[in-house]
């Protein structure tokens, strides 16, 4: 099968053999290519499998668990040109038999970035975007956009808003600081002056 483009790729930190591909262009533009769900490779990328995740369309993150491979997180973002189901963040514990779709904002929200803390796996942050393209434009972001937190693998999730912009968000990138996992630092697309980049020193609590 020809893939058109690719979303974002994983290597399990346990297991380096063990590859992950999540198929589809993550950033939105006026031509982005979709893919087909998500695919493993157990041999270092010599051969592929699909994996599911079929209508995800477009994935823009895969976080693999650091002790165990057999777990993997998805933030897919869905489709661009109308609303459907299949976007959030997925978990697999089963190395990709079975998903469970464990964050879902509604049906125009799919998740676009997603870090794990790498001391403790069950911590997991997940940036959320709302867009969708139509023929006469782009409506970049609404209510739905933002960031969430799960303690306990993603069985349940906590929205953050402390310090965090009010009112309709766009894009939201996340990163991590591996050496002190309270800080984590996020891109955010808002309106005006609060339009920039956030830090966290509190696992979340305040930006």
């Amino acid at each position: 099968n020809a893939m058109m483009s690719i979303g974002a790729v994983a290597v399990a930190p346990s297991s380096p053999l063990t590859v992950w591909v999540g198929t589809g262009e993550a950033n939105t533009r006026q031509s982005s290519s979709w893919g087909d769900g998500v695919y493993k490779s157990t041999d270092g990328g010599a051969s592929w499998r699909n994996m599911g995740l079929v209508d995800t369309k477009s994935i823009g993150r895969l976080v693999i668990d650091p002790t165990d491979p057999n777990i993997v997180y998805v933030a897919a973002q869905g489709h661009l040109w109308g609303p459907n189901a299949e976007r959030g963040v997925f978990k697999t514990a089963d190395g990709g038999r079975t998903w469970k779709k464990v964050l879902y904002v509604d049906e125009n929200t799919g998740a676009t970035d997603l870090v794990i803390d790498p001391a403790n796996p069950q911590v997991l942050y997940a940036a959320t975007y709302q867009r969708q393209r139509r023929t006469w434009g782009f409506n970049g972001g609404g209510p739905g956009s933002g960031i969430y937190k799960t303690t306990d693998g993603g069985a349940t999730w906590t929205k953050l808003t402390a310090g965090l912009p009010a009112g309709d968000k766009g894009r939201i990138g996340l990163a991590l600081y591996a050496a002190d996992p309270k800080v984590v630092y996020a891109t955010v697309q808002a309106h005006g002056t609060d339009n920039g980049i956030y830090r966290t020193l509190d696992a979340g609590a305040t930006w």
